[in-house]
């Protein structure tokens, strides 16, 4: 394990994570989310499709239409559609706050649908995590702002996605489920672009950012999966946080964001629950396999 180039990838893969987020949210001024959603979706799912052919895997593989791969199809449209809604309608930095909480709701759905051991102290976690997400949104004062809700939406969605991908068939690769999951957004797309009633032209400048933010997306997710297998999962996990910081800054510099006290309070405590629940399971998966290896000797 190479947990220095682990991390430096981790890190790598959230900046350009956080540019796609910022490309997306400059198109937004002049093109509808629906008409945004179905480009990225269509020219997700192309590079994806041509990385499958080239890999010699196949698009029309009969287990590409069981229950899990379609439980994390619609997990990926409610979480990508939320996420891009939240994006462009608030600010970069309040959607991506919030939309750290993921890893914690993953771990939640994981003990409660997959039957996973989570002790009191990750419980405790994961309450902590969803006390910061409140200190962000603050339903029923003044600063609620009902966009936000676009952010939890998208954690809801990417966390059905993430268990339903722990489930699905071992046959099924990771770039067969990529290249369905960029796909099965486009419809979503079209639907919003219906319901807006708009289809906007695209431009020259537009269609550079289309692909800029497609290129970012690509080399952020080939990063992410490089890093995973450069190093300790547990080691660079935390480093995913990293998308944080540079989504507040992007958003000062580029948006002139400025999120008040209770938001980056919010945003710690959601950063610190994760780190911990991320803490505390390295910790039992050391005990466990202390515990086997202890097993064997005797």
């Amino acid at each position: 394990m190479d947990n220095r180039r682990g991390i430096f990838l981790m890190v790598a893969a959230m900046l350009a994570f956080a540019l796609e987020d910022m490309f997306i949210k400059i198109m937004a001024a002049d093109l509808g989310v629906g008409q945004i959603l179905a480009s990225l979706g269509i020219m997700g799912g192309v590079v994806y499709g041509i990385i499958c052919k080239v890999q010699g895997l196949p698009l029309l593989a009969r287990a590409l239409w069981r229950g899990p791969v379609l439980l994390r199809n619609i997990g990926e449209i409610i979480g990508t559609s939320g996420f891009l809604l939240a994006v462009t309608l608030s600010n970069l930095s309040t959607a991506t706050a919030i939309f750290q909480a993921t890893p914690l709701t993953v771990t939640l759905g994981a003990a409660l649908f997959l039957g996973h051991a989570v002790g009191w102290r990750r419980w405790l976690a994961i309450l902590m995590g969803f006390f910061g997400v409140m200190l962000i949104i603050r339903p029923g004062t003044a600063h609620f702002d009902p966009t936000s809700l676009f952010a939890v939406q998208a954690v809801l969605g990417l966390t059905v996605r993430d268990l339903a991908t722990r489930v699905c068939p071992p046959e099924v690769k990771t770039m067969q489920m990529s290249t369905y999951g960029f796909l099965s957004v486009v419809p979503a797309g079209l639907v919003l672009m219906w319901l807006q009633g708009r289809a906007d032209p695209v431009d020259v400048t537009l269609g550079g950012q289309l692909i800029a933010a497609t290129f970012m997306g690509a080399l952020g997710y080939y990063m992410l999966v490089e890093a995973t297998r450069a190093g300790d999962v547990s080691v660079i996990t935390p480093f995913r946080y990293s998308r944080l910081l540079f989504a507040l800054a992007i958003g000062f510099i580029v948006f002139h964001e400025r999120p008040d006290a209770l938001t980056l309070i919010g945003a710690a405590v959601i950063i610190g629950s994760g780190v911990y629940a991320f803490a505390r399971e390295r910790q039992a998966k050391q005990r466990a396999a202390r515990l086997a290896a202890k097993a064997l000797k005797t």
